[in-house]
């Protein structure tokens, strides 16, 4: 970063999507005018919409828009911006990238290009903190790794995120983890060199933010743990750490080590701007360096909210050469960011598309920006209500981050505006996240990198609402459905469906749920007595097409529900429910043969595993699909023959589309 005394007068923010917008929101407090890029596919995204001058670059997939440096630059001298923000992900770590946009003579919102390129590789920036005493792990040959070294972590050199990740428990797997973790790399971050560091089972990700000016000030701003990770990609992040506040009431003196060894980090490659320190740390206080990002983190409000920064206020400000103060402020409270994925984590954490018909988060009190609450709610989301998540980048929503006196109370806050949000149209990771927030496990601090292993992924990812809530809200379905139907007849629409001045049959309505089908047969009685198999002692208070008021078990309970063609949502205190309401006849052209392989999502076929006419076993991986900047594994069903395979290395396929089919009753070579 040069120190310059221009004046940021427009900033171009080289991103979509969340971070866009956050940054969007300290500009105009700045009174900085604000300039978007979008790709084809983020036409209708609401940072397109909110900025001062929107730039479209023109196709779908990252390589083609937003790791398109050159157009991106050429958009912001066109829209007459003088400083560009990279947020993070795509080129907001690229030398060439921010050396291009100063050369440009526009003002970079980032560290120096001498410190983006010694941190930019992973295995040459541990050589580089280790001669500056910073502890770290070391880093492993590929080619020599032995039994001895196992388990091992292949990771990107140029990469973060999780992409390029994965852990290597036999020599024999190696080499094909290799090969996938470099494919991955090359398509996220254009670089597909790896790297093996020895693998701690059960680490605790213990990261410092970092913030410093062109004059020789460097603060620690507070740590942060994020430890609850799939796939290596964070899912839960807090500040406080919870063992650095475990073994500082201890007399450890955890967090001046962790501080000293992030201001030392940072002032070993003169850094300026904000950026995280990141460390593996074991349960009494050793840490290893794993890396410095250099950029804003997508868990910087946890920070924000407990130190009242405006971080990316403070990295405008030092972009402009102004100096900051000699000390940092004190951190108070807690507070925890959960990410909002369109994923299923019972489903081996599949992403979803497709649209968002309505998010709604209760009690939110501000977004992108620092609650006054004593007990306050932010949300920093990408979409809106109508929003479409495509296949080209991270599924990832919203996030919610609650800040409270106590983590417990944070924690609370924030499990119960999730429990409660109503969130329609796609598949989230929301009841594994209030799962979490509620364990036993979390609220004790127990949170290291193996907590889905060891507290088992089936039972975290279950529903937040029970069987039988299930079952009352699919009732509830049932009755809504009914009033639209009165209410749309022509023909004495004032009585009840299914109404007869003698008893008669019940009606009759199915709904599939993720884990179940309910079949509800229920009949209207005289006081609104309901006579019904899908709860015991039900009354019904009212019914239209958008509400439901029953009494049950003598308690009475308000559901709201919401349809989208056979899609239905019913939102109530006692947990969410997403159904299918199943039609009566089964149209044939919608059955698929036995054995048949599913594209789960839309997405590009990267290999093949196996050929026409071999025997494979149920889990033998048949295809990878990339989606969302991830590889996706495609495995055989069951034992058998696989008899079809529909597709090739580079073919894109919708969701649904039948891949392959393996045959259980066919011979090896028929």
């Amino acid at each position: 970063m040069t120190v310059t005394n221009t004046a940021v007068t427009s900033v171009l923010v080289a991103n979509r999507g969340e971070i866009a917008r956050r940054v969007f929101a300290s500009a105009r407090a700045a009174g900085i005018a604000t300039v978007a890029v979008y790709s084809d596919a983020d036409a209708d995204s609401p940072h397109v919409r909110e900025a001062d001058v929107a730039v479209r670059l023109p196709g779908n997939t990252a390589a083609d828009t937003y790791l398109r440096g050159e157009k991106i630059i050429a958009a912001a001298l066109a829209a007459g911006a003088n400083a560009i923000h990279p947020g993070y992900g795509f080129l907001s770590e690229n030398a060439e990238f921010a050396k291009s946009v100063q050369d440009a003579g526009l003002t970079w919102i980032g560290p120096p290009v001498k410190s983006i390129e010694l941190m930019g590789s992973k295995v040459e920036s541990k050589k580089m903190m280790a001669a500056a005493g910073v502890p770290v792990l070391a880093e492993l040959d590929p080619d020599e790794v032995t039994e001895a070294d196992l388990p091992v972590l292949v990771k990107a050199s140029a990469g973060g995120g999780g992409r390029g990740m994965r852990v290597v428990r036999t020599l024999a797997e190696l080499p094909g983890q290799i090969e996938g973790a470099a494919a991955e790399a090359l398509s996220a971050f254009g670089d597909s060199t790896v790297f093996c560091e020895r693998y701690l089972e059960t680490g605790r990700h213990i990261e410092v933010q970092v913030m410093a000016d062109a004059h020789g000030t460097v603060w620690a701003v507070g740590e942060r743990e994020c430890s609850i990770q799939r796939r290596h990609q964070k899912v839960v992040e807090e500040a406080p750490s919870p063992l650095v506040e475990k073994l500082d009431a201890d007399g450890a003196g955890m967090r001046d080590k962790l501080f000293q060894a992030a201001v030392d980090a940072a002032a070993a490659i003169g850094y300026e701007g904000a950026g995280t320190v990141e460390f593996l740390a074991d349960e009494v206080g050793g840490f290893y360096f794993l890396e410095m990002n250099t950029r804003l983190q997508v868990e910087h409000p946890v920070t924000e909210l407990t130190t009242g920064l405006d971080l990316v206020e403070l990295q405008i400000e030092v972009a402009q050469g102004r100096a900051l103060p000699a000390q940092s402020p004190a951190s108070h409270g807690h507070a925890i960011e959960v990410r909002l994925y369109a994923e299923d984590p019972a489903q081996d954490w599949q992403p979803q598309s497709g649209t968002v018909h309505r998010i709604e988060i209760p009690g939110v009190d501000t977004e992108f920006g620092v609650p006054s609450a004593p007990r306050g709610l932010r949300l920093d989301s990408g979409i809106v209500d109508g929003s479409v998540v495509g296949v080209h980048y991270d599924p990832m929503l919203a996030k919610v981050i609650a800040w409270a006196p106590t983590r417990q109370a944070a924690a609370a806050r924030l499990a119960t505006a999730l429990a409660q949000a109503k969130i329609h149209g796609l598949v989230t990771n929301r009841d594994l996240l209030v799962n979490v927030l509620r364990h036993p496990a979390f609220l004790s601090g127990a949170t290291d990198t193996a907590f889905f292993d060891r507290h088992g992924l089936d039972a975290l990812a279950a529903p937040v609402a029970s069987e039988s809530s299930e079952r009352v809200s699919a009732l509830a379905a049932a009755l809504a459905q009914a009033a639209a139907n009165r209410e749309s007849a022509r023909v004495v629409g004032g009585l009840p469906s299914g109404w007869r001045n003698v008893p008669s049959q019940r009606q009759r309505k199915v709904f599939e749920s993720a884990t179940a089908t309910h079949e509800i047969d229920y009949r209207i009685l005289r006081g609104g007595v309901l006579d019904t198999d899908a709860a015991q002692d039900v009354e019904l208070v009212s019914a239209t097409p958008e509400s439901v008021v029953l009494t049950v078990g003598g308690l009475t309970r308000n559901f709201a529900v919401a349809r989208y063609g056979d899609a239905v949502f019913v939102d109530s205190a006692a947990g969410p429910g997403a159904f299918r309401a199943v039609p009566r006849f089964v149209d044939p052209s919608t059955v698929v043969a036995a054995g048949s392989l599913i594209a789960p999502m839309p997405g590009t076929v990267v290999r093949l595993g196996a050929a026409v006419g071999d025997r494979v076993t149920a889990g033998t991986p048949i295809l990878w699909l990339e989606a969302m900047k991830m590889e996706h594994t495609i495995a055989a069903p069951a034992d058998g023959v696989l008899t079809e395979l529909n597709v090739a290395v580079g073919r894109q396929v919708d969701v649904g589309t039948v891949l392959a089919i393996v045959d259980d009753t066919t011979e090896a070579g028929e």
